[in-house]
């Protein structure tokens, strides 16, 4: 299973935030700190800040900050609305254009096996990852405006 360079923004996001503590962050250095585009990020902000994920303040001294503790955040729970529109194969996705979707045992071994990821991340929290800021901190100060490490 490949998950969806959203669902990768996603937790990139949360974990730059979570580092962050209370200091409220903005999108701009997010996007400068993965280098990676500011307004793909504003989606999976949106996105996360409609779930309740993130709080948003606008305006001079605004930011993101979460809206939850980084312990209550399931990967797992997550994941699954981030790639609630994904599918591994055509047929799952109700489109099946294979002529065999009607009896194949295929899909549902790989809603089996999709679930299975899923549970398996759900015992993950946003905490989890994040349990050694000390070593991940540094990573994104040593980063320039072009994506380059700064020596």
């Amino acid at each position: 299973m490949r998950l969806t360079v959203f669902s990768d923004y996603a937790l990139r996001v949360l974990i730059y935030v979570a580092l962050q503590g209370e200091r409220r962050t903005t999108v701009a250095e997010i996007a400068e700190a993965y280098n990676i585009s500011r307004s793909h990020l504003m989606k999976v902000v949106h996105f996360l800040s409609g779930l309740g994920y993130l709080q948003t303040v606008r305006g001079k001294g605004g930011g993101l900050t979460l809206a939850q503790p980084p312990d209550a955040i399931r990967i797992g729970t997550l994941l699954r609305k981030t790639e609630a529109d994904s599918v591994m194969v055509e047929c799952m996705g109700g489109e099946g254009a294979c002529r065999i979707t009607e009896a194949c045992a295929l899909p549902a071994m790989l809603e089996r096996a999709v679930e299975s990821f899923f549970a398996t991340l759900d015992g993950y929290t946003l905490a989890d990852l994040v349990t050694r800021p000390q070593s991940l901190k540094p990573l994104f100060t040593s980063v320039g405006k072009n994506g380059r490490k700064k020596l």
